[in-house]
């Protein structure tokens, strides 16, 4: 059997063409290429090497090894505790995010005259959540005086200082993650209306409830969305910071002082930058960690089509 083959100097002319190309594509991403490799690859190695020495900004960086990451986890019970809040912090508001997010698609599933209008509205608090105007109003709607102690107050509820007393700040800064669902409610929207109508249909013939069609239909065939949303939430979860900085500081007592928090107090105002980098290199293997977990849990109740 004879095998046709190209001819040398048309295989040679093809390469040539595909090298063009190339060079033409890498020549037109080069900017971005230069700007990842100084300002990301080149700063995460610059940070990591920070990490082991003992660095003011002030004056040269002096090698210290491991003693900054030793001393993170056996003599700073502040990191301990910053690491523990953002824990608390993270597994209660994601959750409550995304089933609230959820809940708010579901009723934007079906369009309607205004939804798109509502839909907008709702979506605006994930823009200007991080805004200092919107943590000075929440600062106030929550301060002693403030329109919240002013309801409770309808219903003979003394009124009380929910941003300094260690045991609520925490939650009034979880009230204020629900309040930005709008991104996530966006994403399961378009999922939701991505599911054949025809499901529904044939389910409500079998005599399937609201219940059981949004149990066996809507998660199912919603799951690779949810996974999504999941592992987007959970690393933002893990990186608050605006907020606990513009309306609590970090207070009553450490109560808010989330890891991120701590990280930039480190560095910006006690003037421990390598200090701070080894606090940054562990929240990057604490993300990694957890989103790992998550990614190996997915065979379990993730479907995707096709499947």
């Amino acid at each position: 059997m004879v095998t046709a083959t190209k001819p040398p100097k048309e295989s040679k002319n093809l390469n040539m063409r595909k090298l063009k190309e190339n060079l033409i594509g890498y020549t037109m991403i080069l900017p971005w290429l230069i700007g990842f490799s100084v300002f990301t690859v080149g700063a995460m190695g610059y940070s990591f090497y920070l990490s082991f020495t003992n660095y003011n900004v002030l004056s040269a960086p002096q090698w210290t090894g491991l003693s900054n990451y030793v001393r993170l986890f056996t003599n700073d019970p502040r990191f301990l505790n910053s690491l523990q809040r953002t824990f608390m912090f993270a597994f209660t508001s994601v959750p409550l995010r995304l089933m609230v997010a959820l809940g708010v698609a579901l009723i934007f599933k079906k369009t309607r005259p205004g939804s798109a209008f509502f839909t907008t509205l709702y979506y605006v608090p994930s823009i200007l959540g991080g805004s200092v105007a919107v943590a000075v109003i929440w600062r106030q709607l929550f301060s002693y005086s403030g329109v919240f102690n002013a309801f409770l107050g309808l219903f003979g509820i003394a009124p009380r200082a929910w941003l300094v007393q260690p045991s609520t700040a925490i939650w009034f800064l979880v009230l204020h993650s629900l309040w930005q669902f709008g991104a996530p409610m966006i994403i399961f929207l378009a999922g939701l209306r991505q599911i054949p109508q025809e499901l529904y249909e044939a389910a409500s013939i079998d005599g399937a409830t609201g219940f059981a069609q949004f149990r066996k239909i809507t998660l199912p065939l919603l799951s690779p969305v949810i996974f999504f949303n999941l592992v987007m939430a959970l690393i933002s979860g893990f990186q608050v910071f605006a907020i606990a900085f513009l309306v609590t500081g970090g207070g009553p007592l450490d109560s808010t002082n989330f890891y991120a928090l701590y990280l930039f107090r480190n560095a910006f105002e006690y003037g421990r930058m390598g200090y701070a980098a080894a606090m940054g290199w562990v929240l990057l293997v604490i993300i990694v960690v957890i989103t790992s977990l998550v990614f190996a849990s997915q065979k379990r109740w993730v479907h995707y089509s096709g499947e």
